[in-house]
Order: C-alpha cells, then structure tokens, then sequence
C-alpha cells in the first residue's frame, strides 16, 4: 500500500509540564484493547491466566520500575532506599521509606517479608506462578528478615549482579502481612514464616481473587499501600474505577477525584471516543496516525517513541512437531533466511503495517539501552531475500517460488538438510496472530507473503490477546504446544536499565514460552545474572541476536494521547510508553 512519509516530526517532541493546578477530576483512561484485567492479587497463578487489576496502583513494589531505558527503579516512587550490598554481595540490607497503608498502619520490613513467603508458596505450587522464576534462582536460596521494623536483610545463598537484582525487587509487591495472613475470613492470623502458613494464606487469597464480582466490595482488596484503591470493578467488561488511598504518604498529592479505566475491544473503538472527548489517557494505534492532527486540534497532546527495553518478535515454538517444524527450525541456517525475510524498514515506512511510526531492532536489548548488541547498528541478519534463498539452496533444499520449497540433500552432513529433516519434507506452518493492535496482523500477513515467495507457508490464525497469553506458551500451556509454530502477541519487556533475558530465554526460564534451549546462552545469561560485570550483558544480547530464539520486528512506536488540560511531571507521561501510570503526580488545569 505504498509508504508514509515522516511522521515522528508530528509527536516525537514531548509537551512539558505546565499551568496550576486545580483540585479535583475525573481522569478517564483508555485500557490496552482486547486486553482486560480480570484478577486482583498480584501475583495470579497459571491456571487462572490472570491479568491483574491497577498493578502497582494499590499494591506498590518495593521498588517502582523505571520509565528510563538507563535505570532499573525510580527511587522517589519506591518504598525503600537504594539497596546496600555487603562485599560478597550475599548479604543485602534495604532501608523502608516512611510510607502507610490505607488504615494508618506503617509499611514494614515485615510486610516485605510476608510477600516474599507468599511468592515461594506460589512456586511451591507450580513453577509457571510468576514468569519471572527460573528454578534455582531469586527467590529460590533467598532469605528475609524484618531485622527492625525499617529495615530489611536479604541473605543470598548465591550473589546476583546488584542491577539484575534490583529488577526482580522491582516485581516483588508488598501486600499487608496484619491483614492477610489468614486462612479464611475471620480465621487466626497465622505465622507466615512456616511453608504450611504460607500455603494456606495463599491459596485463601488466590481463591479469593477469583471472585470478580466481590473484588471493590471484599475488606481484603482494601487495604493498599499504594495511592488508590478500588472503587469499582465491572466483571463484564474489565472496566475499573480507582479513588485516592487518602493514607498514601508518596509523592503526589493525589489531586484528581477518581480515576477511570475503560476497557476497549478495538483500537477503533478507542479512537473514537477521544474524537468524542470522552477519554483523557490513553494510546493511538499507529493505523490511525493520519489522525494526530485532529486529535491536537480537539485539545490533546500527542507523544510517541519505542519503550525502553522493549522487543517485538515472532516466538519461535522449538517443540511444534507438526510437519517436523521442531527439527526445521533447530538449524540455525533456517532461522536465518526466515529472519532475512523480514523487511523492517518496509515495515516501518509501509501504509498499513507501521505508518512510519517505528524503529528498526534487531537485539533483546532494545531501543537506547546501556547495554547494546556489540554489532551496532549493522544488524546481523538485514533483509536480504537472495540471501534467503541461498542459505536454503545451499543446505539441501529445493526453493520453488509460490510453491512447495523441498528438502532434496537429507541428512546431517555438510550441504544437506540436517538431522531429522526426510526426503521431500516442506516447510509449512502456523503463525497465531493477535487481533490487536492492527500492526501486528499486517506484519504477520507481510512476512508470510514473502516466505510464500521462498515456498514456505505460514498459515495465520488470528486470536485474542487474552486467549493467546492463556493457552500458548509450552511453560504453563504444554498441551497446546502443536497448535502454534509462531506467535505474534505484540511487545515482550524485559527489566528497563538491565534487559537481562533471565527466565524468558535460559532452558528453565519460566517464561522460554518457545522451548528455547541453547548452551551458550544459558552461560551468558548466568553470567549476566549473577556476575559483577555488567559488560556481560553486552556479550548476552549479541548471542542471543545472532543465534535467533526469535524473529526479531521493528518496534513501534507507542503513541501516548492524552487531553491538554491534564498535566504532571514529563517523566509521568514518558513512562505511559511502558504503561506504567502515576496518576497521583497528574493534575488539571485551565
């Protein structure tokens, strides 16, 4: 559909915190569409699929994540100070800030303590808990202790590279240990430093969460220690409301009245509602970019550029054995001219894919991260259709345009297809491709066309976001492993400041939802883990772009809209690229 022209001139520069403030509001803020929350505990377990209501809205982590690709944690919005880290590093003392939960209560080192009983309760349960866990490590061999009500002590069995670690203490929320260290409503309080307390608790607060209906009527969900609380919740929809926790001692003076989340099943939908002015926040689907200019002419700011540590990709599923996909696609070579058929800067300029609105990536490591591919700027695998074609030509296969593309050299030698691979095989397989948003089907449909140009096909099967994070990923969902070769839900994040790929590509990462396994890299990420040396993270993403668990796509551009009489510190607003929200920072004016 030909190419856009320059579009970033229209949204790259970010508006600048401005007028004076006025009390009250309502902010209306436009979910993720197709993508509803439907839990409330912070932590739901696999066989639930949740997607958690207002994280770190009501429930803080004991360290806030960052919206800047050069730092983990925003040490003003977090509960505690910095870390201090003893010689060997094994020993970690954290220092609580002065903060309070809803009903006056301090917020301890021993509430800190509880979480992180509650998390070991839940992957004592099953691994695929929290899709952060790699058996072995944090918080396997990780032991806390309240050792003054400010103050807590971490000992680790294991050192982990302090950055490395603050980003698994970004994910850790700190939840009310006086309130919900109980089995059952009205029950004793229960000490949950013992496995079995914990347990019990867990399972109680989970089966709980479960309840949609009762969640902004429930006395458990009402205790936070972050700036709101639950309002309301619509169990038919996903849409939530949030009100002022009015004991959070944070900064921000929590301004606004309320705040709205409304969620939406298309990007459409979305677009028309701020065209009607009923939306304050939310994003713009790139397929609408021809609309910024009316978007500014209705009164709202737009602002857009790649989030930090953010990759998109075609998920490779190394155990579909359909049509001995899991053998194909094992030989590098293959991963290669599939990579090589990916035109990113087609892409990124085409009308109707990205509009302009994205940046070329080929690394794990992202837009403007401190630790870069050591290749630079020069991608390993450009796209390079010839290129293609010679790498399966010149290893056994018969290449047959807009045909069937054959192994004819079976075999594991030199020349020849590689091991497993028959006689006359094909290469054909299924792509699940998200509904939304509208960039990605029209990617997933361009790379398959220029593979059925090599012979290959890809069949596209389009899903629900909600439906592909419940039923594909080998790690929690290995049943359905055969029904997808290849997904495209979008975005996968890793830590900003230190977008380590633990858990999402090391054999036993709860999160290597493709079945990744390979050596070298599991050495890299170790070393990436647990080493002093942040330059190993450097030597980690070049492995990993160079030997391709995934197909690697340009990242869009996220486009944040939001009315220009609401306002706040600009690093609120950069930081809705990662979608985190700081709503508490926010306030109207004239």
């Amino acid at each position: 559909g030909g190419t856009a022209k320059d579009v970033a001139a229209d949204y790259s520069a970010q508006p600048k915190q401005s007028g004076s403030p006025k009390d009250g509001g309502t902010v209306t803020v436009a979910l993720t569409p197709g993508l509803s929350p439907n839990y409330i505990y912070p932590y739901p377990p696999a066989s639930a699929n949740g997607t958690v209501i207002a994280r770190g809205l009501m429930w803080r982590s004991l360290y806030r994540p960052s919206g800047e690709g050069d730092q983990v944690a925003d040490a003003e919005l977090s509960l505690a100070e910095p870390p201090a880290y003893s010689a060997d590093r094994k020993t970690v003392t954290i220092k609580m800030k002065d903060y309070k939960w809803s009903n006056g209560a301090p917020v301890t080192a021993g509430d800190v303590v509880f979480s992180l009983a509650l998390l070991k309760a839940a992957l004592a349960q099953s691994p695929a808990n929290w899709s952060f866990y790699t058996p072995g490590q944090f918080p396997d061999g990780v032991t806390a202790k309240a050792t003054a009500p400010d103050t807590l002590t971490l000992s680790l069995e294991t050192a982990y590279n302090p950055s490395y670690l603050l980003s698994m203490l970004t994910l850790l929320y700190v939840m009310p240990s006086a309130e919900w260290n109980i089995d059952r409503a009205g029950g004793p309080h229960l000490d949950y430093t013992k496995p079995k307390n914990a347990t019990a608790i867990y399972k109680y607060l989970t089966k709980e969460s479960e309840s949609q209906s009762t969640f902004a009527g429930n006395p458990l969900w009402q205790t936070v220690n972050g700036p709101y609380r639950l309002k309301s919740f619509d169990p038919t929809t996903g849409s939530f409301s949030l009100v002022p926790n009015e004991s959070y001692s944070g900064p921000g003076e929590s301004r606004l009245d309320q705040i709205d989340f409304k969620a939406f099943t298309s990007a459409a939908a979305v677009l028309n509602q701020f065209k009607a002015g009923n939306l304050t926040v939310g994003t713009l689907d790139s397929s609408f970019i021809t609309q910024i200019g009316a978007l500014k002419a209705k009164g709202y700011n737009v602002y857009g550029a790649p989030a930090p540590a953010r990759f998109d990709s075609l998920t490779i599923n190394f155990k579909n054995t359909v049509g001995n996909f899991d053998k194909i696609i094992s030989q590098a070579y293959v991963r290669q001219a599939l990579q090589r058929l990916i035109d990113q800067p087609g892409y990124i300029a085409g009308r109707g894919v990205y509009n302009g609105a994205g940046s070329a990536n080929y690394s794990t490591a992202g837009e403007g991260s401190p630790y870069p591919p050591a290749f630079g700027a020069t991608p390993p695998y450009p796209h390079d259709p010839a290129a293609a074609e010679k790498l399966l030509t010149d290893n056994g296969w018969k290449v047959v345009p807009n045909g069937s593309t054959t192994c004819v050299r079976p075999g594991d030698g030199p020349g020849e297809c590689g091991a497993g691979i028959p006689q006359g095989q094909t290469i054909s397989f299924t792509l699940a491709s998200a509904n939304t948003p509208a960039y990605v089907g029209a990617r997933d449909i361009a790379f398959a066309s220029a593979a059925k140009k090599l012979g290959i096909e890809v069949k596209i099967v389009t899903k629900a976001l909600n439906y592909m994070y419940a039923n594909y990923g080998n790690t929690f969902a290995p049943a359905t492993r055969n029904e997808w070769a290849m997904q495209d839900y979008g975005p996968l994040y890793l830590a900003a400041g230190y977008p380590s790929g633990n858990t999402v590509f090391n054999t036993e990462g709860s999160f290597n939802l493709g079945s990744y396994k390979n050596t070298e890299a599991d050495k890299l990420i170790n070393a990436s883990t647990f080493g002093a040396d942040e330059k190993a993270l450097t030597a980690e993403v070049t492995h990993l772009a160079e030997d391709l668990p995934v197909l690697f796509l340009p990242t869009p551009h996220t486009l944040v809209v939001w009315k220009d009489t609401l306002s706040g510190p600009q690093s609120s607003f950069k930081a809705l690229l990662s979608f985190l929200y700081t709503p508490e920072l926010w306030y109207f004016h004239d």
